[in-house]
């Protein structure tokens, strides 16, 4: 059985796996948080009609702009981009016939967008044994000969969050060897901003910072994303980018929610009470889970040879996790949960309770 490689769009996975969705389903396999958008968006949602039309600004702006002060950056030291995804083709087009690091498990456009290119990917395999973390020394035995390592931080599909000492070791050891380092921080969000490793890019030209804004502000509808790096880099970066790549209601939005610090807070809070509680059930019930620090994590069951039986039983119950087929090195005997509404959380934890019973 063929299953999707990304989650959210459950239907499409229950028309892959071959079984009837139910009349309700729970959603646990995206990451993107329950909360809503900021409240400013209703608000203006009327004055966006404007905005379709005229062209956008070939810059994204008023995004980039916004972006760049949040950061403290120049404004050509950011790019933005149709979500993160789009920006991985630009990275990937980069390294075009040469060789990358990959830190497995890993998202699955990294790979799909370098092999597009013909790039050689280097897998280093993290293991649960040692709970999924990266060593400087696994980075600085690998390196040698490579165009780019990349590292997702805090880690997708786990959780797990390098250090900012632990990044600046691996920039220098990096910067060392004429590799660049793409940090893909698409969930800094949820830790929040001392946990970037943003303020240290003046020190390391060798660095690419890829953001998301659609998980912490829940706007996966919008696609938006930026890269910040030195001003020559992202230059070369665009080249080729398609014109208008950012719409203008994207650019908009995207700019005001940069200034939506209470609404972090607060989602940052939510998100990280239901991590803990679901974290403290799976220990009681005698299962492995991923040190989190974001709102999501990756468990698995007591017996990971039920896994299969497990994931079907629950998409026939109407609830939906995100299998792990995809992830190498986690093979389908994983599963990664987004953190939902408090009353969704304990329908989970209830229905995951009952069938560790049964069976």
């Amino acid at each position: 059985m063929e299953l999707p490689n990304h989650g959210a769009n459950p239907l499409r996975l229950y028309k892959q796996a071959g079984i009837s969705p139910p009349p309700q389903i729970l959603d646990f396999s995206e990451n993107v948080h329950p909360f809503g958008p900021p409240a400013f968006l209703e608000e203006i949602w009327p004055d966006m009609l404007g905005l379709t039309g005229s062209y956008p600004d070939p810059d994204g702006e008023p995004f980039r702009t916004a972006a760049a002060k949040f950061h403290d950056v120049a404004a050509g030291e950011v790019a933005a981009g149709n979500g993160a995804a789009e920006i991985f083709t630009w990275l990937a087009r980069r390294y075009r016939s040469r060789q990358v690091v990959l830190i497995e498990p890993a998202f699955s456009e990294y790979r799909q967008t370098l092999e597009a290119e013909n790039v050689q990917i280097k897998a280093l395999q993290l293991v649960p044994e040692n709970g999924w973390q990266l060593t400087v020394q696994d980075v600085r035995n690998i390196i040698p000969g490579c165009a780019a390592l990349y590292i997702c931080n805090p880690h997708n599909p786990t959780g797990t969050l390098l250090d900012t000492d632990t990044l600046q070791e691996i920039a220098q050891i990096c910067l060392e060897h004429h590799c660049e380092l793409v940090i893909d921080e698409a969930f800094i969000d949820f830790i929040g901003e001392e946990a970037s490793f943003m303020p240290f890019l003046p020190a390391f030209p060798n660095v690419f910072i890829v953001r998301s804004m659609t998980k912490m502000y829940a706007i996966p509808g919008l696609r938006l994303g930026y890269v910040v790096s030195a001003a020559e880099k992202i230059g070369q970066l665009k080249q080729g980018a398609a014109h208008w790549n950012v719409n203008a209601l994207s650019a908009v939005i995207g700019a005001k929610c940069l200034g939506e610090a209470d609404y972090r807070r607060n989602v940052i809070q939510a998100a990280s009470g239901e991590r803990r509680k679901m974290q403290q059930f799976l220990a009681a019930n005698n299962c492995r889970s991923t040190d989190s620090a974001v709102n999501f994590l990756s468990f698995q069951l007591p017996d990971s040879s039920c896994s299969a039986a497990f994931f079907t039983d629950f998409l026939k119950a109407g609830i939906v996790l995100r299998h792990t087929e995809s992830f190498q090195g986690m093979d389908g005997n994983w599963f990664r949960i987004g953190m939902k509404s408090t009353e969704n959380m304990a329908k989970l934890r209830e229905a995951i309770k009952e069938w560790l019973k049964a069976n």
